[in-house]
């Protein structure tokens, strides 16, 4: 259970959700437009500093806390919860790993949200299979050169440093262990940001190409200040960010459920209400039971990652199941509407066009499968 200073923390957030983004999240999303106002209502309530220790000016929450914020976030409208997804984990990576210099340079900025940072991950070749990165560093006296391109890179355009994955060692044998993650703020010469790339939802916040030709940075910019170690850094800090993205789409799910069960309660045919016709109430038990066994799921991983054990068995899961339910719970809500659920005017087409995103971000469900597996051989079941 989370303490009762942290369920204040989920309770500001929560009207924040209702006072300010849901009344305004339909108009931004179909306008596509970037939500300063709601961004910096974000940075004032202190959302941007939740990972990140009060010695740098952060109010870190625990990981089960983070979800619940991250879950209102994403009711109200998901692409809030994602525009401080990669945030949360760069501020985790610092935290974790970085150096005392590393810290002091960007927690304190990061905490208030005077920069913003973002993870560079995919490239337009490599998808999932960030072992074998094409991008890549070479050193240069006090410099790395780095050189490559990155793609699908949420909030580049207006993140103040980003944390790039990179591969330092090309002959480093296994080849995960020539990744290092290069801390490289947004006015290095070399660093382009490209073009938004259209996208089915996930509205207002840009996902971009990322392109770095002859891009120096210094040789201090490696995360812990010794390459090599990138892959396993990163692979740390996606446990959070997994369970951030189970967070997304119990929240979507969670938006949807609700929707319905008002919908079915005020919409009537052939005399009663529609919840009372067993396919319309069918379809609600199971998306409830979906949403239900998610979230549970969802803070059963939250709490793992707090104990300080190792999580990505069960943030695998949450992610997997939590995406797949929402996806399943989205679908549902549009038949619960009829016709209604397939026009603009209704939030429930909007919940079903973001849901997709957490199948394939953050490590596709396929990829998920495998982690799990792997996962249940080394620890012997569960």
């Amino acid at each position: 259970m989370i303490s009762e200073e942290e369920q204040v923390v989920v309770s500001v957030v929560r009207d924040f959700v209702e006072r300010d983004v849901r009344p305004s999240a339909r108009e931004l999303e179909h306008g596509n437009t970037y939500p300063a106002e709601l961004i910096d209502r974000m940075k004032q309530l202190g959302i941007y500093g939740l990972a990140i220790a009060e010695e740098h000016g952060g109010t870190r929450v625990s990981a089960e806390c983070f979800a619940m914020v991250t879950e209102e976030l994403a009711r109200g409208w998901m692409s809030l919860a994602g525009a401080m997804g990669g945030h949360t984990v760069v501020a985790t990576l610092l935290g974790k790993f970085g150096t005392d210099d590393q810290r002091a340079a960007y927690l304190p900025r990061m905490a208030t949200g005077e920069i913003r940072a973002t993870m560079a991950l995919t490239e337009p070749a490599g998808g999932s299979d960030l072992a074998h990165l094409a991008t890549n560093a070479t050193r240069d006296g006090d410099h790395w050169v780095i050189n490559g391109a990155k793609t699908w890179i949420t909030n580049a355009r207006r993140a103040g440093v980003i944390a790039l994955l990179c591969r330092t060692d090309r002959d480093a044998q296994p080849p995960h262990n020539g990744i290092s993650v290069l801390l490289v703020d947004a006015e290095t010469p070399g660093l382009t940001i490209g073009r938004d790339l259209p996208k089915l939802g996930y509205k207002g916040v840009e996902s971009c190409e990322v392109f770095l030709d002859d891009c120096r940075v210094p040789a201090t910019a490696v995360l812990g200040g010794e390459p090599g170690h990138g892959f396993a850094q990163m692979m740390s800090g996606l446990e959070i960010g997994r369970i951030q993205v189970a967070a997304r789409a119990t929240g979507v799910a969670k938006a949807a459920l609700d929707d319905a069960l008002a919908y079915a309660r005020q919409r009537e045919t052939f005399g009663k209400p529609i919840w009372q016709h067993q396919s319309v109430g069918n379809l609600l038990a199971d998306m409830a039971t979906q949403y239900s066994a998610a979230r549970q799921l969802l803070l059963h991983a939250a709490r793992v990652h707090d104990s300080g054990a190792r999580s990505d068995l069960e943030a695998g899961m949450a992610k997997l199941f939590a995406s797949e339910a929402a996806m399943k719970i989205t679908v549902d809500a549009i038949r619960v509407h009829g016709g209604y659920g397939y026009s603009t005017e209704f939030d429930v087409e909007r919940y079903f066009r973001d849901a997709p995103l957490m199948i394939v971000g953050e490590g596709t469900n396929e990829i998920q499968r495998g982690v799990i597996a792997r996962q249940l051989i080394a620890r012997d079941g569960l």
